[in-house]
């Protein structure tokens, strides 16, 4: 198990679907990990986030898929396809947060993380009001 701290400076984002593209949202995800920038973005029904330790998330809510996009500012490969009605995201693992604790289980290696110090909270807001769209 890993823990990380981190600090909150985190600005919020929501697109609808009309009006992105999965693939440039990751790659703007993943430049805001590079400088160290707080950052939720709300995609129709996922939520991408960075922080300022340089890690970035993708996350499906609905079924607390998850994918890491960056980590100690330094972007990571994710399988996405795009078309202009529907996308595939090659998910790498689950997560769960609990608290002010973010936890991530990787599919293949079993590997568990616990990170202390991400926007938990905030987090939480912005699924709640992906469930009420």
């Amino acid at each position: 198990m890993t823990n990380r701290k981190t600090r909150h400076r985190i600005a919020t984002q929501r697109l609808s679907r009309e009006r992105f593209h999965l693939t440039a949202e990751i790659r703007l995800i993943q430049h805001r990990a590079a400088e160290h920038e707080g950052r939720i973005v709300g995609l129709g029904s996922l939520l991408l986030f960075s922080t300022d330790t340089g890690d970035a998330w993708i996350l499906d809510p609905a079924d607390q898929l998850a994918a890491r996009l960056a980590r100690d500012g330094d972007p990571l490969a994710v399988y996405v396809e795009e078309s202009e009605s529907k996308y595939a995201i090659g998910w790498q693992g689950h997560y769960r947060i609990d608290g002010d604790l973010f936890e991530y289980e990787d599919n293949d290696a079993l590997h568990k993380v616990t990170i202390h110090g991400y926007p938990t909270s905030l987090l939480l807001q912005r699924i709640e009001k992906l469930d009420h769209q």
